[in-house]
């Protein structure tokens, strides 16, 4: 039975509002817990653990200001170039998972976070390429489109899409058909036809 809107008194507003502010400072504060943990580690699995709970962060709209605070878009940004490859696999994820926001879009397009997320292409490691190529389309505006389109990405794509994997020749086929011009994917095919060299693709 509905018995009308509820009637807070000042006192129980008050006590409501402390409490999303409680919550608000433990989540930052946990966060803030996560960055500090792999500065301070030496162990890697121990970093590889605190990455994935980072990106498994990242997919919350709700962590973005926190995450934004803490620098945690700069952090994955420079997992990508590290050699261990998992440290690549959750960066490129966290990302992937943060570039739906309008503004850590721009902040990673602003601090050449295209670039970096192209030389995960060369990745072995199959899920690296699929949030690879996934970041890309999420990145993707007015300004950066002529990037993330150049020839060799474009050329790149059309390898992916002739991939056994179909999850992959799924979605460097869209990237392609949504993305690319006619003209570009032309010339990419010429590229091919004209060189063996070539991302390779990742491992099946």
């Amino acid at each position: 039975v509905f018995l009308g809107p509820a009637i807070w008194s000042s006192d129980e507003m008050a006590s409501s509002g402390r409490l999303r502010e409680d919550k608000s400072q433990d989540r930052f504060d946990y966060l803030q817990a996560l960055v500090t943990e792999i500065q301070d580690t030496d162990s890697q699995e121990a970093k590889e653990q605190v990455l994935a709970n980072l990106a498994n962060f990242a997919y919350d709209p709700s962590n973005y200001h926190y995450l934004r605070q803490l620098q945690v878009i700069d952090l994955f940004q420079d997992m990508l170039t590290e050699d261990n490859e998992r440290f690549v696999e959750f960066g490129i994820g966290g990302l992937c998972n943060l570039c739906l926001d309008k503004e850590n879009k721009e902040y990673i397009l602003q601090n050449n976070g295209v670039q970096a997320v192209l030389e995960c292409l060369s990745s072995p490691n199959e899920d690296i390429v699929l949030s690879a190529i996934t970041t890309l389309i999420y990145l993707m505006t007015p300004l950066s489109q002529k990037e993330i389109t150049a020839i060799p990405v474009v050329e790149c794509m059309l390898r992916f899409s002739m991939s056994k994997n179909k999850r992959l020749s799924n979605l460097a086929t869209l990237f392609l058909e949504d993305f690319c011009s006619p003209e570009e994917v032309e010339k990419a095919q010429n590229l091919q036809n004209h060189t063996a060299l070539g991302i390779p693709l990742p491992k099946e």
